[in-house]
């Protein structure tokens, strides 16, 4: 089932908008599901396993590309069967509903 989130395109924001906190980012991130993780409400994380490097690597061009057609690039680190992603918007330091939806897509690739 393709998530909500993840046919919506991600927004550029403005540094003065407000990062989402307490109750609203709680109602985002049931929304969202798939394992990730909020850490210290400014950052979400998700670890993805796979079989060899060469998944790995594949899955990071992936995230890549969908990072670019979204103008909304994550912090990512991979290695051998793995590839860790995190994302959050730079501009406010924190969470955004756009953080969402590119977490929301890149679950879909796997």
């Amino acid at each position: 089932m393709k998530s909500d989130l993840a046919t919506q395109e991600c927004k550029s924001c403005s540094g003065g908008t407000p990062p989402l906190k307490g109750e609203a980012l709680k109602q985002m991130q049931s929304r969202l599901g798939n394992g990730w993780q909020v850490l210290d409400e400014q950052r979400l994380e998700k670890q993805f396993k796979f079989s060899d490097f060469r998944q790995a690597l594949q899955f990071v061009n992936r995230v890549g590309e969908i990072a670019e057609q979204q103008n909304h690039h994550p912090n990512i680190r991979f290695t051998w069967g793995e590839a860790t992603v995190q994302i959050w918007t730079h501009k406010i330091n924190g969470l955004s509903e756009s953080d969402f939806i590119l977490a929301a897509k890149i679950s879909e690739l796997q």
